[in-house]
This record gives C-alpha cells, sequence and structure tokens, in this order.
C-alpha cells in the first residue's frame, strides 16, 4: 500500500460551534473514511469538536507528524472557513493534505490561494475518489479532482454520481467518541444521537433548495438505498435516538412502509425522527405504521403562508392544502416542527410576521424560521439579481433596501416571541413527556434536573448580548417592537 496511516478530520472546534453542530456526526467524513478502508494500512478519524488535546495545534500536529502519513479534511460548513484555513497552514507540509466536502467544492480556488498547502481537493461525493487518490492512481487520470503541478492548479473533470447501493454505510467503530443531546454545555439526558442516510436527492425543484444539487450543480435524482441495507445499518447502531437525513423520507410510500415493517418484525426499540413533506398525510397506512415503530418527530418544510411565496418557492401546494394535511397529520402520536423561510422576494413585514400566528392555526408543535439564503446554483439567484433593490450578502442571505440584515434579525425576534410564549413552552414538554413520549421517565427526570443549569447559562448568554431586558418583556409583557 501507498500509504501506511490516513487520517481524516472534522476541523471544527467545540469552542465555536453550536448545540446543533456538536449532535450530528461528521457523516460525510465518516462515508469517506469508510471506503478509504482496505486501500490504507490504518484509518484513523478524528473529530476535534470532541478532541479537547488535539484543538491545541501544537499537540495536533504533534500527532500528525509522528502518525499520519496522509491527511484528509472534511470542509462541509461554511462556518468558521477563516479558522479552519489558518488551521490547515499550520499542518506540516510534508504530508500530503486532502480535503473535500460541501464547502470546499464550492471554495476550490479560494482554498488553493488561501492554502498552500493543500495538495488535492476532491469535488462533490468523494468515496470512489478517496479509494483511487490513496490506492496510487495517476492524478492525471482521476476525475472529480483539482491539484497542484508545477505551480499551477489543474481542474479535472465531474466524476459521475455512483450507485447509492455501491457505497458502504459508515464504519462507526472509528469514532473515538459518541454523540449526544448537548444544550448550554450541558449534556442533556445521556441520550446517544445518530443518522442513517437511506437515499440521496430529491425529485421536487423547490428553487430555494440545492441539496439535490451537489457545489457543482450536479442534480442527484432520488436514488434510495436497498432496504435491506438500511436496516442492517440501524441494528448496528447503538445510539437511541437516529435521524434519517434523507431530503424526504416518504418520497416512496411503499418504500417507508417497507422499512417501517422490518423495524416492527425485528423488534429494533429506537426512536426516529424524518424529515418529510406534507404530502406525507395522504398515506395514513404509512403514519400509522411510523408511530408504531417508533418514529416520534416529523420535520416538515412549509416555508411559507403565502400562496404568492409558495408559488415563488415552487413549492407544490397553497396553504388551504397546508392547513387540510395539517388537520390530517394531527390525528397521529407524533411531534410535528415546521421549517418556514422569512425575507422571500417583495415579502413584506407584515407577511413574515404571519409565519407565527399560520404555524399556531395549522397546529405544529415548533418552528424553525431562517432568513431566505441563496446558494450558487438556486434558481432563485437570478430572481434576485433582476429585482431592483435586493442583493445577496457574502454569505448568501438575502436583504432588500427595505429590510436590511439588521432588520430581518428584529423581525425574527419577533417571529420568535410571538409563537414561543410560555404557554407554548408548556404544550411542548407535555407533548414531548406525555403524549409522543420522546423521552423515557429517566430521561425526562434528567432534564428536569438539567433545567436549572440550562437557565443559567440562557441567562448568560442573553446578559453577553445585552438583551435579557428585552427577551424578558417579550417573553412575559408584549412583543413589542
Amino acid at each position: 500500500m501507498k500509504y501506511k496511516h490516513a487520517l481524516f478530520l472534522n476541523p471544527y472546534i467545540e469552542r465555536s460551534a453550536t448545540s446543533a453542530m456538536m449532535l450530528f456526526p461528521p457523516t460525510g467524513l465518516e462515508y469517506v473514511a469508510k471506503s478509504a478502508k482496505g486501500c490504507v494500512g490504518k484509518t484513523t478519524l478524528l473529530d476535534l469538536r470532541y478532541e479537547k488535546d488535539l484543538q491545541d495545534v501544537n499537540r495536533l500536529k504533534h500527532f500528525i507528524q509522528k502518525e499520519i502519513d496522509i491527511l484528509c479534511v472534511g470542509i462541509g460548513w461554511d462556518r468558521q472557513f477563516k479558522e479552519i484555513c489558518n488551521l490547515l497552514n499550520l499542518m506540516p507540509s510534508d504530508i500530503p493534505l486532502i480535503v473535500g466536502g460541501y464547502t470546499a467544492t464550492e471554495k476550490v480556488e479560494e482554498l488553493f490561494e488561501r492554502c498552500p498547502n493543500i495538495d488535492i481537493i476532491v469535488r462533490g461525493e468523494g468515496e470512489e475518489t478517496i479509494k483511487e487518490i490513496l490506492g496510487g492512481v495517476s492524478l492525471e487520470d482521476i476525475l472529480g479532482i483539482s491539484y497542484r503541478k508545477n505551480g499551477k492548479v489543474i481542474h479535472h473533470g465531474h466524476r459521475p454520481l455512483p450507485d447509492i447501493d455501491d457505497i458502504a454505510f459508515p464504519d462507526r467503530s472509528l469514532r473515538r467518541n459518541e454523540y449526544r443531546l448537548v444544550l448550554s454545555g450541558i449534556n442533556i439526558a445521556n441520550l446517544a444521537f445518530d443518522t442513517v442516510l437511506s437515499a440521496r436527492g430529491c425529485p421536487y425543484n423547490c428553487k430555494f433548495c440545492t441539496f439535490k444539487l451537489n457545489p457543482l450543480g450536479q442534480k442527484r435524482d432520488y436514488s434510495a438505498r436497498n432496504v435491506e441495507s438500511v436496516i442492517k445499518e440501524i441494528e448496528e447502531i447503538p445510539a437511541e435516538m437516529i435521524l434519517f437525513s434523507d431530503e424526504n423520507f416518504s418520497v416512496d410510500p411503499r418504500r417507508a412502509e417497507e422499512i417501517c415493517d422490518l423495524i416492527i418484525e425485528r423488534k429494533i426499540k429506537k426512536r426516529f425522527i424524518v424529515q418529510t413533506r406534507i404530502e406525507i398525510a395522504k398515506y395514513p397506512r404509512l403514519l400509522e405504521k411510523m408511530v408504531k415503530a417508533g418514529f416520534k418527530t416529523l420535520l416538515i418544510g412549509i416555508e411559507s403562508p403565502h400562496d404568492r411565496i409558495l408559488f415563488q418557492l415552487n413549492k407544490g401546494f397553497d396553504s388551504d392544502t397546508v392547513r387540510k394535511y395539517f388537520k390530517t397529520l394531527r390525528k397521529y402520536n407524533m411531534f410535528y416542527h415546521g421549517y418556514f423561510i422569512y425575507g422571500n422576494i417583495t415579502e413584506t413585514e407584515e407577511e413574515m410576521l404571519y409565519i407565527a400566528k399560520f404555524a399556531k392555526e395549522i397546529g405544529v408543535d415548533s418552528i424553525t424560521f431562517l432568513k431566505l439564503r441563496i446558494e450558487r446554483f438556486s434558481p432563485l439567484k437570478e430572481i434576485v439579481e433582476r429585482t431592483p433593490g435586493y442583493y445577496i450578502g457574502n454569505n448568501g442571505v438575502v436583504y432588500s433596501d427595505t429590510y436590511s440584515n439588521a432588520d430581518l434579525k428584529k423581525i425574527g425576534r419577533k417571529i420568535k416571541f410571538a409563537f414561543y410564549t410560555p404557554p407554548r413552552y408548556l404544550k411542548m414538554f407535555i407533548k414531548c413527556f406525555f403524549v409522543v413520549r420522546i423521552f423515557t421517565f429517566r430521561e425526562m427526570m434528567a432534564i428536569l434536573a438539567s433545567l436549572p443549569l440550562m437557565l443559567k447559562g440562557l441567562l448568560a448568554r442573553e446578559i453577553q448580548k445585552g438583551r435579557l431586558w428585552d427577551t424578558i418583556k417579550r417573553s412575559f409583557i408584549k412583543n413589542v417592537k
């Protein structure tokens, strides 16, 4: 073998990561690391969020110099980008450095410019590419890479997307840590969490969404794994709670039913979370089986309560359809979380604020609302560019002459406190613990015991941001301007 010991490094650091980031394993990097096994003598996976000692650059560098002869780094998010570039520049220059991931693919030229140490950037899905690199195939013959040669950067053609059943699922034995629910630095209920990707791509064409595209603009048509493979992976996962990270679990209702049937038949006792669309309400038999199989939470992209915005986003349904389908969904004993987008093109403040009222009307249990963001290949990019007074910021967030980023942030706080009132938190608590039973009694008691520390952390954060009194007023007095 050409290489004896490959390190696959997730370079994000805990002190600047959110609770959500701490919860999710670096699944993309884990897929690539699994593909590398058999092509290199030894494979090590490090997630710096959980490696306190190795967050010290000198210790990390010493470990690499002593143990590693090829370094593979996954850059999947644009957060901490400057810090990660600085870290890469401190890595040993005599050890080959390969970088991949969604953001790495988006920022190939910038990474090569910022980081002279980078030898190769793997673009797009990297499972097959890493095998060829580690196997010693000449770089000139490898698709899907950009690399340095004689002082220049060479870009090869895109690699065709592989059949999903040809991709081995992650080897979790490579992990050196578990992923647990952490809030404000507190391990809540000691509940282990994991993810399963049972399908890639999406058959829908929502204009704001580029998850069906890779950063190269290649469309990943909906491609589902063999159901037996999915169940085998679930059976090997020790975590109690599993998120299906498919863009839409219910694309093929019969297949989704088959997954549920096997979970029930094999008496797999897990709690599942899935992302889906409101059309799942058309399949009552599937919903019944999901409840029986342990599916506890549905994450549903609603996006807007306004028909013209839904049309603009090409969601494929209107607000009356949302109301109708949620009337059906509420019959099934699951927790419903809705996703919304605000700051859409030509959307007024009054329309944005209606999100909270609409969410209450349809009966979702909790919501996330995010500012409209335009990715590189988003079909909305052209619309923004030709709409006078609208702009795309460096972070992809859309703003306008009427609503600046600061204005949108203030509107976001109004939406938050209009929906998340003290009675809402009480309803969420009752449904989580006593109706859907997302958590066990033991976990519930652990969460209750952690509440004082969580509250202390929340207060400290609000004081640090100088908005404690504003939060108290909005929560308990009036959601003022």
